[in-house]
Parts: structure tokens; C-alpha cells; sequence
């Protein structure tokens, strides 16, 4: 009966343990449950799609109905600039370089920026049209020269969108501009590739917060002057928005990425399918002002330096360590963050080979109400050592450092008292002698006392 009871305790204080513990997560605290409450909430907005994510953690502030596949218009041009933006990234395209503009891209219709069939345009006059103006002709032209052809180009589109993880997303041309039921996207894929422009290529916002500018045209006709006008509206009335994309058609009705920046964080809100254009805004703003009342964002911006760690049987004596990435903590209880505690946990000693990257432990942060934690990884490759590097490196500690490095002190002058003794005598005994022998040299006692003043 007593070992029954005991085991009846036993099991009520493991169950009670399993609740109470936290759980972690890597590079962020845990979440509160009321954070979960406010992410779902329902009543925000009135668009029947929208999100609300912080850029750098990527952590979701706000959703509603945010996985409802949709047709997205113009915002498929965030994925054509990810693209456009790779192969600036990656040197195969350039600023400077020159785009002739096809029959095919000149005969877009919807929104453009009226380019001629053999028109000249540089990328970033392109990239400005297709970011401040929406141009679907600029995005065609962009397309077909990075890959020949927009076909071509929509199949790295859909690749990308694969590796970002964008489970709910196809794409069918370059621009939004088809009614094709098989081009769609979700609120939430938008918001993703949204975070991958702006935080891989921060450049990106420097023209999408254009308000207006020129471009020009040179065409058979002539040379003219073209305004570009941002369709974004909060750039101009929303504290902070620096872009991104508009999007509206008659399916997919109208469409926003807004992204915009107070205090060091970074939201994107996006609104599907909203009724009318005036919608859009006012639910993008809502959410915006909603994530900037809830959110503080920590970012370790001095992170502790970190040690060597000594190589046994390596080739090198110690391997350098590097932090896999900065630690961002966003809390979105719309509390004051408090102190940040910081622990670092790495093994003393490695044993070779050690390969660059690997996991090497981890900076630990702690909070009153979670923990979160940053890989450190190995920042070089160190080998083992083999039988003639032991060998030599055996030979050369036994003489550099017991035997030759003795030897070398003892002959030293600076550092042997015993040697600048043995020097003075004789020199001493040199002068000595010399004296003696012109003392009892009577034709050098001589010739010294003529020639010597």
C-alpha cells in the first residue's frame, strides 16, 4: 500500500513538472499565451485577409484568415524584384546596364509606364518603374532579359517561392496581371517574401518610398519626360512607411504590403482583398499602428566577445568562434523589456578535426519569463595533426625552447649578468697588457712622446 502511494506522488510531481516547465526557443524568448490571444484576434480589420509581422524575429503579430489562397495582382511583383535583386546580388546584372524592351513587354496592359518596343532603359530606371509605378511592361522587360523569356523567368519565380517556405503560393506570370485561377498566393506568403526583399536587400526601400519622380523617354518618336507616382498612399500620410507594393484587379480586388519603421522595428502589414482602395490603407495603418503599440524590440548590438578554444591533436593550437547570427528578442505585451541576462556555454577543449560552422555551444539570455539562445558555431576548419606534424612540432619545442633556447640566453649580453663579467676582464686584461709592453718598449715609449701633442 506504502509503495502504491509513492508511486501515485511520483507521477503527480513529474505531470506537475512537465507544465510548469518552459520551453525554448533559439534566438527568441518563448512567446507569452496572451501574445497567441492578440495574434488571432478577428476584429482588427475589415479586409477578410491581413497580417501583421515583425521583420527582423519574423514573429506574427496580428492574423486574420491569413493561409486563404488569393489572387495578389500587382504584390507578385515583390517575387520578381527578389529576383531582379539575386542577380544584382550575385554580379550577373548590374545598375548601369541597359534593357531593350519587347514587342511582348510593350504590349502589357494595366498599369505601366508606356515603354516603346526598343526602348532603352537602364535596370535601375526599371526597378523604379516596377516599385513606384507598378509598371507590368517594366516587369516583363526585366523578365525576359534575365531569363529570355517571362516563361522562364516565372519558373525561378515559383522555385524561390519554394525555398522561402511559401507553401500556398504559384505563380503564373510576372506581374499579377493575369486572371488565371492557378496564380494565388495567401496573406501570410506575402508577408514572407515581403520580409526576404527587405531585410536581404534593404536597398529596396530607398525607391520604394519615392513619392514622385522623372523618367525619361527616348524613342523613335522623340525624347519625353514620363512622371512616376507612387500607388502606395501611406508613404505620404502614415509616420514611418517606407513601401511596398499596391495591387488591385477585379478578382483579386485590392491588395497591400506596407512596411513601415519606428524605433527600431520593422512591421509589414498586408491586407487581401480588401473592397475598395480606401480600405486597404485604413486596415494597413490599423495593424501598423496596433504592432507599434504592442512591440519592443531587444537587440543585442555589443555581443560578448568570444574565446579560442584549444585544438587537441590539431594542427593548430586553437580554432576561432563566431555567433551564427545577432540576437533579436520582440516582446509584444507592450511591456518594458527589462534586463537581459547572458550566459555563455561552450566546451573547454575540441578534439580535431574541427570543421568551419559546426556547432561549438550557445549564448544563452534570460529573462523573468523565458530564455532564448544563439548558436556559436566554429569560425575555421583545423585538421588533425598527423604523425610527422607531431614530429616536428615535438623537435621544435625540444630545441627552440629547452636546449638552443638556453644556449642563446646564456651568449646574450642583456640577459646574462655572467657574460658582461667575463667581457670586462678581459678587456680589462687587453688594456693591461698593452700598458705593460709600451712601458718596457723604450722605441714606442719614444715615438708616443714625439707624435702625441
Amino acid at each position: 500500500m506504502r509503495k502504491k502511494w509513492i508511486s501515485i506522488i511520483c507521477a503527480v510531481i513529474i505531470m506537475v513538472c512537465t507544465i510548469i516547465t518552459p520551453v525554448y526557443a533559439t534566438g527568441i524568448f518563448l512567446p507569452e499565451e496572451s501574445n497567441t490571444k492578440q495574434a488571432e484576434s478577428t476584429d482588427l480589420i475589415e479586409a477578410p485577409s491581413g497580417i501583421l509581422m515583425e521583420a527582423q524575429t519574423g514573429t506574427v503579430v496580428y492574423q486574420k484568415d491569413a493561409d486563404t489562397r488569393r489572387s495578389p495582382a500587382s504584390i507578385t511583383k515583390i517575387m520578381t524584384l527578389i529576383l531582379i535583386f539575386d542577380a544584382l546580388d550575385k554580379g550577373s546584372l548590374k545598375m548601369d546596364d541597359t534593357v531593350t524592351t519587347s514587342a511582348h513587354a510593350k504590349s502589357m496592359g494595366g498599369s505601366q509606364v508606356f515603354l516603346e518596343e526598343g526602348e532603352i532603359q537602364t535596370v535601375e530606371t526599371l526597378i523604379k518603374c516596377i516599385v513606384i509605378a507598378s509598371g507590368n511592361d517594366a516587369s516583363v522587360a526585366m523578365a525576359e532579359h534575365i531569363c529570355g523569356s517571362e516563361q522562364e523567368f516565372v519558373r525561378h519565380m515559383n522555385e524561390r517561392a519554394e525555398g522561402l517556405g511559401m507553401k500556398n503560393t504559384h505563380f503564373e506570370d510576372c506581374c499579377g496581371l493575369t486572371e488565371s485561377p492557378d496564380h494565388y498566393t495567401t496573406a501570410r506568403d506575402i508577408a514572407i517574401m515581403s520580409r526576404e526583399l527587405i531585410t536581404k536587400y534593404p536597398k529596396i526601400l530607398e525607391y520604394s518610398s519615392i513619392w514622385m519622380e522623372n523618367i525619361t523617354h527616348v524613342t523613335r518618336q522623340g525624347t519625353k519626360e514620363f512622371g512616376l507616382t507612387n500607388t502606395n498612399k501611406l508613404i505620404r500620410s502614415y509616420e514611418g512607411c517606407v513601401g511596398l507594393k499596391t495591387g488591385s484587379t477585379s478578382i483579386a480586388k485590392y491588395c497591400l504590403s506596407a512596411v513601415a519603421k519606428r524605433n527600431d522595428i520593422t512591421l509589414i502589414a498586408v491586407v487581401m482583398a480588401a473592397p475598395d482602395y480606401k480600405v486597404r490603407f485604413k486596415d494597413a495603418a490599423s495593424m501598423l499602428n496596433y504592432g507599434f503599440s504592442k512591440c519592443s524590440l531587444y537587440i543585442d548590438k555589443k555581443m560578448e566577445a568570444l574565446p579560442e578554444i584549444p585544438v587537441r591533436n590539431g594542427k593548430k593550437k586553437t580554432v576561432s568562434l563566431v555567433y551564427e547570427e545577432q540576437f533579436h528578442y520582440l516582446d509584444t505585451t507592450g511591456q518594458n523589456i527589462g534586463n537581459v541576462k547572458r550566459k555563455l556555454r561552450i566546451h573547454r577543449e575540441v578534439k580535431a578535426p574541427v570543421k568551419k560552422n559546426t556547432l561549438a555551444g550557445e549564448m544563452i539570455y534570460r529573462r523573468w519569463e523565458g530564455t532564448g539562445r544563439v548558436r556559436i558555431l566554429y569560425g575555421e576548419n583545423a585538421g588533425k595533426a598527423t604523425y610527422p606534424d607531431c614530429l616536428k612540432k615535438s623537435l621544435h619545442e625540444i630545441v627552440n625552447k629547452k636546449y638552443f633556447g638556453q644556449f642563446y640566453k646564456f651568449l646574450t649580453k642583456d640577459s646574462n649578468p655572467m657574460y658582461n663579467k667575463i667581457q670586462m676582464g678581459i678587456e680589462g686584461n687587453k688594456k693591461q697588457r698593452k700598458v705593460l709592453y709600451n712601458e718596457r718598449n723604450p722605441y714606442r715609449r719614444c715615438r708616443r712622446a714625439h707624435f702625441m701633442p
